[in-house]
Formats: structure tokens, C-alpha cells, sequence
């Protein structure tokens, strides 16, 4: 089976690669749903190119799967020079009124139908592979038992299912509730995930007064009755109504999906390709999920060991996530339950570690660090004996102006490193990599150094040029993560959404 990956920008897509994708999709400015990505634009098809020749085989899908107006489709036609610079091998669409264009256009490319055109049974596969498409990404709401009965009734479609990530309370996502609340409708990529927000309910007291509280029929009259209101947490004086019907609420928060630990169903169901919700999620989150359900397949195809897959399908607990389900695929009343709460980890990325420095880059450095302390040690000589000793007590209290070269260690390895959270000095960080599960540097065991000075520092945050100095050989596409301080264990974090 095809491992699919999110990539929501290129740096995205060079980790999905390097963490064991077989495949990632991205989408195009204006033309995904998930407009608040990063997405691609600009000259980044020669990133995409290049990444492409450097991971060989590995394949790229395209996500054009808005509703389409006619205005839309009249800028899709005017993009498509532009398009036909990135090497993608499949589009991903919804809207069927435009397969005709990239079927014109794209004669080489793959037609996947998205999700959101909400395909569960056999007789609509039938009808879009007659129309074109190769592989069809199945609605949400279907089971496993379904799958099964659709491969075996179309065998020669290819059929890809959501096995991780987000789960959307509408009906294959087509969210109406976005557009509703906010203008902002969700089938062109602007949804504002308002099924994550945190409401109370309320009542009109006028006519709640008149109904005695202490029968439960009339509590569920109530809920029936369209009187409740919303007002969501951190926009006060909204209201907005609510009514419940068959047991249901119009607005609800869903588990994530999670569905590692069965990814054999999916085999004997004939899926053919695994697909990772989250375009929109950090690096970290691409990285570590695409990495767990990697060991998972290899696991699954005899590669390695169920052993030796287990420590990194567990690492799927430090990744930011909501409680999770299995969803439609066992039993429907499964993807019913909800949940609350932002999704959280206890870790966060603190760096993304670069190549390792040249012999040629680390001498240079070395002169520079020594350089610049021998400049210090010779002014502070130069000082009047009490200037100087105010200057030493300065420093002293102040231990970020202190000028301190770094020393050659025997064995150890120096990487680029960009920073994106702080990262402290004597304290200890964890490096995760493609090719190992975890390790805990200890303090003695890394130093962060100024690439542009060659003095080391005590601390370095997004912005600061660095490098890192350690024992350890961390091979490409390594990751530095510290634990978050304002983390909670149990506790709901208030995101300032």
C-alpha cells in the first residue's frame, strides 16, 4: 500500500519524503481547500523538481478540489502555464467540470477524485473511472466491510482512504456551519473550523421561564424547541441558535481518526493507498505521523519487526492530537463521539537541524571564534583594574554578553540548525530522525554556536543563525524538539483562537 503524506509548503514535502512518504499532495494557491496553508506559488516548482530528483520515485499529487465557480475555472485556465511547471503526477478534484481542461492539459497526470465528491459506493466508481479517474479517495463515512465490496466489484480502481489526522463533523467535510458563522465557506478553502470552538449553550429566559425545568421530556423539548443559543468563548455577545432533532447536535467537535493499528484491514479490504489528514499541521506533525505509519507498513510487509516498529508508533503520543476513533470504518456510532479541547503535545519543535558543516566551514570558524576572544581578552587587559572588574561583574550577572569560544571536541559533528522555538543551553533536547526513534542529548553533550562569530551561546530562538554542536551524528532531515514549558498534562490549553 501507498503511503500518502501532507505537505502544506516545500519544507513539508522535504520532510514527508525523507520520513517515508511514498507519495504527498499539496495544493496550489486559490484552487485547495486548504487555503490557509502554505501552499505553492511563485518559483517553488523548482524546489518541488529538484526534491523529486533527489527522493527518485517518490510521487506528488495535486489538490484542486474546490467547488469551482465559472470565475474560478476562467483563473485555472489562465494558470495553467503555470501549473505545468511542477512534476505532478495526479490531480486531486471534486468539481468533474473540470476534468475535461486537465484531461486536455495534463494527458500524463493521474485523475484522483477527492474525497469531498463524497463517493461511498460501487456503482459511482463505476461511473468515474468511465469518465477518467484512475483512483478514487473515498468519502469518510464508508466501512471497511463497504471498501471490501467496492474493490471487489471494481478491482481494477485504485482506492485511497484517510487512515490519520483531523475528522470533519460534516457530511465528507462539505461544512456549511463555516460559512454560516463567518462568511468564510469551507468549499473554497477558507473554512474557519468552527465545530472546534468552545460554546456554552444558553437560553431565551422569556420563554425558557415557562417551562419547568425538572421534567426531562421538556429538557429535550427544549434542545428541539430552536431557544437554545450558542456564544462562543472568545467571541462574547454572539449568539447563534442551536436545535437538536433525531438525537443530534448541528455542531460538534470530532475525535481525530487513528487507524494504525489496523492497517492490515485495510490490505485485506483492497485499499491501496493510506492517506494523512493535515496540509495545514506543522513539520513536526508530518514528520513524526508519516515516520509511525512507515514502521507500521514496513512492519506489516515484514520489512522489520513489530518490535521494532513499536517505539515509533508510540511516538504518535507526542504529536499534537485530539482523543481518537476509528470512525465509519468498525461502526458508525464510533465517528459520533466528540471531543473538546485543541489538539496538543507535550513536546514542541525547537529546531530543524541542516547539513553538517564542512571541515573548510568549521575551521574557518574556529579561527573566527578564536579570533573575537583573543579581541576581548586584549581589550578587557587594556581596562583600568576596577573598570575591568566592573566589566567581569557585568558579565558575571549578564552571562549573555559573556565572550566565550568553542573548543574542539574529539568525535563530535557540527550541523546547521534553524531555530524556531527557544532553545536554552544546559538544559536537555531530544533529536528525532528518519532513521532513529529518538535521543536525549544531555547538557555536556551539545553546545549551541553563533555561526556568524563562532562563540557559543546560551540561548538561540527563530531568527538567531546557529549551529549545533553535539556528540551525536544526526543524519539529513533530523529535527530538535525540547518539551513545552506551558505544556499541562490533562489540562485543555487555551490556543487564543
Amino acid at each position: 500500500m501507498e503511503l500518502l503524506s501532507p505537505a502544506g509548503n516545500v519544507e513539508k514535502l522535504a520532510y514527508a519524503y525523507s520520513y517515508g512518504a511514498d507519495a504527498a499532495y499539496i495544493g496550489l494557491k486559490k484552487f485547495s481547500l486548504r487555503i490557509k496553508a502554505d501552499n505553492f506559488y511563485d518559483d517553488e516548482y523548482k524546489k518541488v523538481i529538484a526534491l523529486k530528483e533527489k527522493y527518485h520515485g517518490k510521487r506528488l499529487h495535486c489538490a484542486l478540489n474546490i467547488s469551482f465557480h465559472d470565475e474560478e475555472i476562467d483563473s485555472l485556465k489562465e494558470n495553467i502555464g503555470y501549473f505545468k511547471q511542477y512534476p505532478i503526477d495526479a490531480f486531486i478534484v471534486q468539481d468533474i467540470g473540470i476534468v475535461p481542461l486537465l484531461q486536455k492539459e495534463f494527458p500524463n497526470a493521474e485523475l484522483h477524485l477527492s474525497t469531498q465528491a463524497s463517493c461511498v459506493n460501487s456503482e459511482a466508481v463505476k461511473m468515474y473511472k468511465n469518465i477518467g479517474f484512475k483512483r478514487i479517495v473515498l468519502g469518510r463515512e464508508i466501512s471497511l466491510d463497504q471498501i471490501k465490496r467496492i474493490k471487489d466489484s471494481v478491482p481494477d480502481i485504485e482506492l485511497e482512504a484517510f487512515v490519520h489526522g483531523a475528522m470533519c463533523i460534516a457530511y465528507a467535510g462539505r461544512c456549511l456551519m463555516s460559512a454560516y458563522l463567518t462568511g468564510r465557506s469551507a468549499q473554497s478553502g477558507f473554512c474557519s473550523h468552527t465545530c472546534r470552538w468552545n460554546f456554552k449553550v444558553g437560553t431565551d429566559k422569556n420563554e425558557v421561564n415557562q417551562i419547568k425545568k425538572t421534567d426531562e421530556a421538556l429538557a429535550k423539548k427544549i434542545a428541539e424547541s430552536g431557544m437554545l443559543l450558542l456564544e462562543e468563548q472568545q467571541r462574547p455577545g454572539e449568539f447563534f441558535p442551536v436545535y437538536e432533532g433525531d438525537d443530534y447536535t448541528a455542531i460538534l467537535s470530532s475525535k481525530d481518526l487513528r487507524m494504525i493499528e489496523h492497517l492490515k484491514d485495510f490490505k485485506e479490504a483492497g485499499v491501496d493507498s493510506l492517506k494523512i489528514e493535515g496540509r495545514m499541521k506543522s513539520v513536526y506533525y508530518v514528520a513524526m505521523v508519516t515516520r509511525a505509519y512507515r514502521k507500521a507498513l514496513d512492519a506489516l510487509e515484514g520489512k522489520i519487526s513489530v518490535e521494532e516498529a513499536a517505539p515509533y508508533i508510540k511516538e504518535l503520543e507526542n504529536v499534537s492530537h485530539r482523543a481518537s476513533t476509528t470512525g465509519f470504518y468498525y461502526n458508525k456510532s464510533d465517528a459520533d463521539e466528540t471531543t473538546v479541547g485543541a489538539s496538543d503535545s507535550k513536546y514542541q519543535l525547537a529546531a530543524e537541524i541542516g547539513e553538517e558543516v564542512s571541515s573548510e566551514a568549521f575551521e574557518k570558524l574556529y579561527k573566527e571564534s578564536c579570533r573575537r576572544y583573543a579581541e576581548f581578552k586584549k581589550n578587557l587587559d587594556k581596562m583600568h583594574p576596577s573598570a575591568r572588574q566592573a566589566r567581569l561583574k557585568d558579565l558575571e550577572i549578564h552571562k549573555d554578553r559573556n565572550v566565550v569560544p568553542f573548543e574542539k571536541r574529539e568525535g563530535w559533528n557540527m550541523y546547521s540548525c534553524t531555530a524556531v522555538n527557544m532553545i536554552q543551553s544546559q538544559t536537555e533536547i531530544e533529536f528525532v530522525s528518519p532513521q532513529f526513534c529518538s535521543i536525549t542529548a544531555k547538557a555536556d553533550e551539545w553546545e549551541i554556536i553563533s555561526s556568524e562569530t563562532g562563540l557559543k551561546l546560551n540561548w538561540i530562538c527563530d531568527g538567531h543563525p546557529a549551529v549545533i554542536y553535539t556528540k551525536y551524528q544526526l543524519p539529513d532531515g533530523t529535527l530538535l524538539r525540547t518539551l513545552d514549558p506551558d505544556y499541562v498534562s490533562g489540562q485543555i490549553r487555551d490556543t487564543g483562537r
